[in-house]
């Protein structure tokens, strides 16, 4: 089966590769990412990730399997996006400081006719950072491409002081949730992965 990931992103290619999808391809969609600024997270993660698995089977064809996903970080249900610039990033980390919030994923899956869309949260906890820290952080260029200004599976674990939920998710893709939603349509991930063994 021809398996598509609608994301450029390397964490997600990783995270398809450690649930045993090898093989897949790589599209990425060309869609406008503005956020709708009223529609609460949940929604939009929804709707944007909807947005780009059609953008990129408009590109491809009905044939295959399209897997898309948009993650974003909300603080009291503000949606913290990525940052344009160093200053910016400073302001997200100082105000994530000593908080708990959420990290939403917006997850679609087409294959031909059925489309699917769900979404998972999971609550991250800052520890209180020093000014010298998040300087530091932004010097190491990590916040500069990611929701939020943080990476978990970077540095950015530094900051964390704990996390309820799907792990994955916070790095841009619920992989529990999408093994699930894959069982559904009759991709088997864990007879994919011993298959290869």
């Amino acid at each position: 089966m021809d398996i598509i990931l609608a994301s450029q992103s390397p964490r997600r290619r990783e995270l398809l590769e450690r649930m045993g999808l090898a093989g897949f391809r790589v599209v990425s969609p060309d869609v406008d990412e503005h956020m709708e600024e009223d529609l609460p997270p949940a929604q939009l993660v929804c709707r944007l990730s909807q947005r780009k698995a059609r953008a990129v089977r408009e590109q491809v064809g009905d044939e295959g399997l399209i897997i898309a996903a948009d993650t974003v970080v909300a603080l009291d249900g503000a949606v913290l996006g990525k940052p344009a610039d160093e200053l910016a990033a400073f302001k997200m980390l100082s105000t994530l400081s000593g908080v708990r919030h959420q990290v939403y994923t917006g997850l679609t899956v087409l294959r031909g006719g059925e489309e699917h869309t769900e979404y998972e949260v999971t609550d991250v906890s800052f520890r209180e950072l020093t000014q010298g820290e998040i300087e530091d952080y932004i010097r190491t260029g990590e916040p500069m491409d990611k929701a939020g200004a943080y990476g978990i599976q970077g540095y950015g674990a530094l900051f964390i002081s704990g996390i309820q939920g799907d792990y994955y998710n916070v790095m841009g893709l619920p992989v529990c949730r999408l093994g699930q939603l894959l069982e559904t349509l009759g991709v088997h991930c864990m007879h994919l992965a011993a298959q290869r063994r």
